[in-house]
């Protein structure tokens, strides 16, 4: 990563002090100080608005579990995958959201849904209490600042690896 020792310690020391001089730091207690100040520490219920192809692939993805983060719900509009299970959760209509949310302690939603809808989703998530989305739909949402998005642009990145292949050639 072309950082320098010097420089990982004074990083580290903004999140306060892992390490004794001249001895280094305990791997297993660093591994989990960092994990707390990502937030790993602890579970955060998901829903997934959107059981197309790339939904139920996030769906059927195991690793995010072990991390902590546990998909409770999936929905959609398609009234033919009503009831349709992925990874033994069934997938329910968007009328279903808001009551879900309040009986399941709902933090985050994903949405793999197309742009022509999630900007109408996410204010709907916002009224019903949401207080993070990890937005796969092609459009920046406005949301409250109260509200973290991450928006991920599978175009945008496949094109700066493009970018990145050529102007290493």
């Amino acid at each position: 990563m072309r950082v320098t020792a010097s420089q990982i310690r004074q990083d580290l020391n903004n999140f306060g002090g892992f390490g004794q001089q001249g001895y280094g730091y305990n791997v297993r207690h660093l591994y989990d100080e960092i994990g707390s100040i990502l937030g790993l520490d602890k579970k955060h219920n998901l829903i997934l608005i959107g059981a197309g192809n790339l939904g139920q692939a996030l769906a059927n993805y195991v690793n995010f579990e072990k991390r902590g983060f546990i998909i409770k719900g999936i929905f959609d509009r398609n009234e033919e995958i009503y009831d349709k299970e992925i990874r033994g959760i069934k997938v329910q209509p968007m009328e279903a959201i808001e009551s879900f949310m309040k009986e399941n302690d709902i933090d985050i939603a994903v949405l793999t849904i197309p742009k022509t809808g999630a900007v109408k989703v996410a204010e709907l998530l916002v009224s019903y209490g949401i207080k993070g989305i990890w937005n796969f739909a092609h459009i920046d949402l406005n949301v409250p600042d109260d509200i973290v998005v991450e928006n991920v642009h599978l175009s945008e990145s496949l094109m700066r690896l493009s970018y990145n292949l050529s102007s290493n050639a």
